[in-house]
C-alpha cells in the first residue's frame, strides 16, 4: 500500500461523511443523469399473477369497463321501473314472471317484456328491457300462477350496477413506479391485463469476507458467518435476486477476483474488511478496481462503511460487526435497490413511544439505538400520550447481534442532537416491517 492509499488508511475516520451526503453521492453514481421514471436495471413483462411486489415500469390505464355490462346489485327481480309506478305494500303491482333461458339455479331470462319480471342474482347481467331490480324482500312470489307482487315503486337504475361503475375504460389506474399489491393484481386482471411491464428485479452478489469466518462449530478465534446470510435475505425481501457467495479470505487478489466475478450483477455487497486495520483490504481493492466514493460515514453503529463504484456497478463494503452491517444495509443497500427500480425507498412504519432512559449520541453522528417496546400501564392517559415505553437494549455493542434481532426496532438520533433524554416521545422505526 503506497501513497494516497496509505494516507487514506492511516488517517482513520477523523472526517466522516454525513449519512444524507453519502447517500446523495451514492445515488448520483447509481443513476447518473437518468431522468425521473427511468429504470436503470431494465424492464420485463410478466404475468399479472406473478407480479406481486413488482414495480410498474409504465403508467397503466384500464383496457375496458368494469363491469362491462349492467348487472344486478342484489338478489331479486329485474323489472321495468315504469311497471312498478304506484306499487306499495298495501297496493302491490302484479307482474308476470318470465321463464328463464337456460338451465340451473342462476339461469335468468335474456329479455323481459312490459309487465314482466325476471329472477336475478347479485352480479347477474340485467335482461334486455329491464332497467331496475326489486329486492327479493320486497316481492311476494305466486309461483302457482307465475305471477309476482311488487311492493316497491322503483326508479330507473335502482339496484343496478351500471357499466363502468368500478372502473371506466381508459381510466388511469397506476403511475410508473407503483409497487403492486395483491389487490392491485385483481384490479389489473379485471381491467383487462394478463401481463404487465415491470422493472426487472435488481441482482446482488453478496460476498462475506474474513479469514476467521466459518460455516459452523467454530474454534476459539473463529466466528460463524452470519452477515452474508442476513444481507442476502434482506436483499431478497427488498425485491432483489441475491446470490450468497462463499466466504472469501483476507487476501487482496482473492477479494479482487470475488468483486470482478460479480460485476455482472447490479450491485456487489461485501461484508467485513471495510475499516482501516491491517486486514481491512477492501477499500484499497475497490479503489484499485474503480473508485471509492465514500469511506467512513457519520452513523453509529457502522461508521467504517466503504461505498464505491467499479465499472458502473455500485460496490458496498459493509462493516463486519453484525449490527453495523445491518444498519448500513438498511441505510445504503435498500435505497440502491429502489433507485435501480426507478423508485425511492418508502419510510419505515413507526410506533410512538416514551423513552424509558436516555440515549447518548455524538454530535455529527446519526445514531440507531435498538429498543424494545412494552405497553405502558397508565391510568387515565392523556389523549396524545404514547401507549408504549421504548426501552433501549442493554447490550448495545455493534457486534451484539441479539441487540437488534431481539429488539422491536430502533430510534434514530439525528446528526444535530447530542442524544435524546429519558421521557421524550420518540418514533421507533420497524425497519423490517416493509420492503
Amino acid at each position: 500500500m503506497e501513497g494516497a492509499d496509505r494516507e487514506r488508511t492511516e488517517a482513520g475516520f477523523k472526517v466522516r461523511t454525513p449519512v444524507d451526503e453519502a447517500r446523495r453521492i451514492l445515488q448520483e453514481a447509481v443513476v447518473g443523469d437518468g431522468e425521473e421514471g427511468d429504470v436503470p436495471c431494465g424492464t420485463e413483462t410478466v404475468d399479472v399473477d406473478r407480479a406481486d411486489g413488482r414495480v410498474l415500469a409504465a403508467p397503466v390505464e384500464s383496457a375496458r369497463n368494469v363491469p362491462h355490462y349492467e348487472r344486478a346489485a342484489m338478489d331479486g327481480y329485474a323489472v321495468r321501473a315504469a311497471d312498478t309506478f304506484g306499487a306499495s305494500e298495501r297496493s302491490p303491482e302484479v307482474l308476470r314472471i318470465a321463464a328463464p333461458d337456460g338451465e340451473g339455479d342462476h339461469a335468468t331470462a335474456d329479455r323481459i317484456e312490459p309487465d314482466t319480471a325476471a329472477r336475478v342474482h347479485t352480479g347477474s347481467a340485467l335482461p334486455e328491457g329491464a332497467d331496475a331490480v326489486v329486492m327479493i324482500e320486497r316481492v311476494t312470489e305466486r309461483e302457482s300462477v307465475g305471477e309476482l307482487e311488487v311492493e316497491d315503486a322503483l326508479a330507473e337504475g335502482e339496484n343496478v350496477a351500471p357499466v363502468g361503475e368500478d372502473v371506466e375504460e381508459g381510466q388511469h389506474l397506476y403511475d410508473a413506479g407503483h409497487r403492486l399489491r395483491p389487490s392491485d393484481l385483481g384490479l389489473l386482471r379485471s381491467a383487462g391485463y394478463g401481463r404487465v411491464a415491470v422493472a426487472q428485479q435488481p441482482t446482488v452478489g453478496v460476498v462475506p469476507t474474513g479469514e476467521e469466518l466459518v460455516a459452523g462449530d467454530p474454534d476459539p478465534g473463529e466466528v460463524i458467518e452470519t452477515n452474508g446470510l442476513t444481507v442476502s435475505r434482506l436483499a431478497q425481501r427488498w425485491g432483489a435476486k441475491a446470490t450468497y457467495r462463499d466466504v472469501v479470505t483476507d487476501d487482496p487478489e482473492s477479494l479482487r477476483v470475488a468483486i470482478q466475478r460479480d460485476l455482472t450483477k447490479d450491485v456487489v455487497v461485501t461484508t467485513g474488511g471495510s475499516s482501516v486495520g491491517e486486514r481491512d483490504l477492501l477499500p484499497e481493492v475497490i479503489d484499485d478496481l474503480g473508485e471509492v466514493l465514500v469511506h467512513g460515514v457519520g452513523l453509529k453503529p457502522g461508521h467504517p462503511v466503504c461505498l464505491g463504484i467499479v465499472q458502473d456497478t455500485p460496490v458496498l463494503a459493509l462493516p463486519g460487526y453484525p449490527v453495523a452491517c445491518i444498519v448500513n444495509a438498511v441505510q445504503f443497500l435498500r435505497p440502491v435497490l429502489r433507485w435501480l427500480e426507478g423508485t425511492e425507498p418508502d419510510p419505515h412504519p413507526t410506533t410512538r413511544a416514551r423513552l424509558e432512559r436516555k440515549i447518548p449520541s455524538e454530535p455529527g453522528t446519526r445514531t440507531f439505538a435498538r429498543v424494545r417496546l412494552e405497553e405502558r400501564d397508565v391510568t387515565d392517559p392523556e389523549p396524545d400520550e404514547p401507549r408504549y415505553e421504548a426501552i433501549p437494549t442493554r447490550a448495545s455493542g455493534s457486534g451484539v447481534l441479539s441487540s437488534v434481532a431481539l429488539a422491536d426496532g430502533w430510534v434514530v438520533v439525528d446528526d444535530d442532537r447530542e442524544g435524546i433524554p429519558a421521557g421524550e416521545t420518540v418514533a421507533v422505526e420497524d425497519w423490517e416491517a416493509n420492503p
